[in-house]
């Protein structure tokens, strides 16, 4: 088992402050243009805080935006982040545009998939002509500006290429994956009322087939608004043909883009220059316990925070490859794509991470030279489980960066990462969330890597963590909040005319202040950050705070137990409230007391008395999100006797039925 207490302490990777990056380079920029003398990534941090018009406009410049014209003002100061400020009013720009800034014979587009063996490659010139193709077809059925152009559809080129479309028109692009039901896709679409959906016949996922023309008829009869049905012929048997006879308004992709062809030629891509502000992307909250909230992004918010994130923090450049394993339905799909602005080449991967061996991307990282390599908490921590050591199997030489999300990096997953991955590595956990289509705190390629942190605040986002009075702590836990406006806000909700569902959202807990919803601590002496779990899934027995994330990094250690879900209990009166552990054992290993006494003992030596769960309990499943995500606020409410209604954003939800009537805790 893995000790708790170097968390923080233990030094990982350190950066070599003689080589060139990105980073120092920008901060070379701003000491000479402002006379300044910033050292340390926290000099140049709190600059970026301190004067966020002025660091904005840096990172515009540096980063190199393409635009028509320019800005007039950067941003008000006097305006609140609760009143959302207007970004660089005046400019004009298209997000497409600057995706499409290469174009050249390079490779843009690694496409790989779970069935296929071969790597199928586009330069940057044949991703540009194909965005041509699609574009010239919308705008012959009549998309306009501000029209919704969805997908339902896997990581593929051909989802990134009708993204760069829609963006090139003005549309707004909204997506989702396959392995959605159809409730789970109609409680996102049916809100918005998209013109236009692009879906595949089928697709392939540890192993078999899964034939996807039956969930899209059925999602298309819940979206009378749709003009034109687009099928991508994906996971085509040998000799099949695709049948879309049942499908209203139906087309293949080759049909599509014949609509857009001039006597036989297809029409100049066209950028429409749009405001900052133009609406790029809607994204939705997880849909775990209530409708989906729809959540507008800017183009050039998207566009200049990715920019930062990926150039002057990641130091990305055009001899990078990244890869991260997403599905279009979760945000680093949208984060990814965007590195193309930036003139990387992305790898884009449909299909299990398991299949046909635990190996398959460590394999693509070899095979296609991958440099950048993103991925969950989760997908390492079973890496482990499994025994999969890729340092004894790959030569991994091209790659300078791993990154993880989805839920915080447990501790041992890092001795795991730097043991038996890689050692000469940058080992970057990453936080911020579909809310603001970014992260609020990651990888930085100027400072160090502890144990069990995320390295750094992000440049630009005033974010602190507060106690429950609004007081900022260190050391200790609290909620991450966020104090000034930042341009990846979502500029307002779908279907939220006064604003009051945003503001509910963000800024109720504390006024003029973003509250994440996040459980944090913050390192004083290191600057990094400890992700505790969801904020809504905080624990506080007697009166005492903390993270689930506290929880799992030492259940989790644990060879017997598979995986763990740790959520409070209100009593009846709501007088009181106790915590519950539920364990799922791993194959072949039965619950037992001993192995709760031995829990027990480690979670009070590790942590505190007042830490030890009341109850400790087996479960057979334990309840995720599409995108991997721990879901704790609706065990919460089952417990509590309430239904779970919105599940169609749940990878398995019939296992929330495991929690109703527990007998271990009725009567509390």
């Amino acid at each position: 088992m893995d000790a708790a207490g170097d968390i923080g302490k233990k030094v990982m990777w350190r950066p070599d402050h003689k080589k060139r990056t990105n980073i120092l380079d920008f901060k070379q920029k701003v000491n000479t243009k402002y006379c300044l003398d910033l050292e340390t990534y926290a000099d140049l941090y709190k600059w970026s805080t301190d004067n966020y018009p002025q660091f904005w406009e840096e990172v515009w410049k540096f980063t190199d935006i393409i635009h028509s014209k320019s800005y007039d003002q950067v941003v008000d100061e006097n305006k609140r982040i609760d009143e959302v400020p207007e970004w660089f009013h005046g400019s004009r720009l298209n997000y497409a545009e600057n995706m499409l800034r290469c174009d050249d014979d390079r490779v843009a587009i690694y496409a790989a998939r779970e069935g296929v063996k071969e790597v199928r490659k586009l330069t940057f010139r044949q991703v540009r002509e194909n965005v041509a193709k699609y574009a010239a077809a919308m705008r012959k059925i009549g998309i306009e500006k501000g029209d919704r152009v969805v997908g339902y559809i896997p990581n593929c080129p051909e989802a990134l290429e009708a993204m760069l479309a829609a963006a090139s028109i003005g549309a707004i692009w909204s997506s989702t994956s396959p392995d959605f039901g159809v409730s789970g896709v109609l409680d996102r679409f049916t809100q918005i009322k998209p013109k236009l959906i692009f879906s595949v016949n089928a697709v392939r996922y540890n192993g078999k087939r899964h034939n996807h023309m039956e969930k899209i008829q059925q999602v298309v009869k819940g979206l009378p608004e749709l003009e034109k049905v687009v099928i991508i012929p994906f996971a085509v048997e040998n000799g099949e043909t695709l049948d879309i006879s049942g499908i209203a308004n139906g087309c293949t992709l080759g049909d599509f883009l014949d609509l857009g062809l001039e006597d036989g030629e297809v029409p100049d891509l066209q950028f429409e220059q749009l405001p900052f502000n133009h609406p790029l992307f809607i994204m939705y909250s997880s849909g775990t316990t209530g409708a989906p909230k729809c959540m507008i992004h800017s183009a050039g918010g998207t566009l200049i925070q990715h920019l930062k994130e990926h150039v002057i923090l990641g130091n990305l450049s055009q001899s990078d490859i990244i890869l991260y394993y997403t599905t279009t339905g979760w945000m680093m799909w949208n984060w990814l794509v965007t590195a193309m602005a930036a003139g990387a080449a992305i790898v884009t991967y449909d299909g299990s991470p398991f299949i046909p061996t635990p190996n398959v991307l460590w394999d693509l990282i070899d095979e296609i030279g991958i440099t950048i390599f993103g991925t969950s908490a989760k997908w390492i921590a079973v890496l482990e489980d499994r025994e999969i050591y890729p340092a004894r199997t790959h030569k991994l030489t091209s790659l300078h960066s791993i990154l993880s999300t989805g839920s915080p990096l447990k501790p041992q997953s890092y001795e795991y990462v730097y043991k038996e991955v890689k050692k000469d590595l940058l080992l970057g956990s990453i936080t911020g969330g579909t809310d603001i289509v970014s992260c609020f705190a990651g990888a930085n390629w100027d400072v160090p890597v502890y144990k069990g942190e995320i390295q750094a605040r992000n440049l630009g986002m005033a974010i602190e963590s507060w106690d429950e009075n609004g007081k900022l702590v260190y050391n200790k836990s609290g909620e991450l909040v966020c104090l000034k406006p930042f341009p990846s806000m979502p500029t307002s909700f779908w279907n939220d005319p006064d604003g009051a569902k945003y503001k509910k959202a963000y800024f109720d807990k504390y006024e003029g202040v973003w509250a994440h919803g996040d459980f944090v601590t913050i390192n004083a002496h290191t600057g990094g950050i400890l992700m505790l779990g969801r904020s809504d899934g905080t624990l506080n027995p007697s009166g005492v705070r903390f993270g689930s994330a506290e929880i799992y990094n030492i259940v989790e250690t644990f060879k017997e137990i598979l995986d763990s879900v740790c959520v409070s209990q209100r009593s009846q009166d709501n007088s009181e409230e106790r915590v519950i552990l539920f364990l799922k054992m791993a194959p072949g290993i039965r619950f037992s007391e001993e192995l709760v006494k031995r829990l027990r003992a480690v979670i009070r030596q590790q942590l505190s008395a007042r830490h030890v769960p009341t109850i400790i309990l087996p479960i057979e499943d334990i309840p995720y999100t599409q995108n991997g995500k721990k879901v704790e606020v609706a065990i919460r409410k089952v417990l509590a006797g309430q239904d779970v209604t919105y599940r169609g954003a749940y990878a398995n939800p019939g296992s929330l039925d495991l929690y109703k009537d527990i007998p271990e805790l009725q009567g509390y």
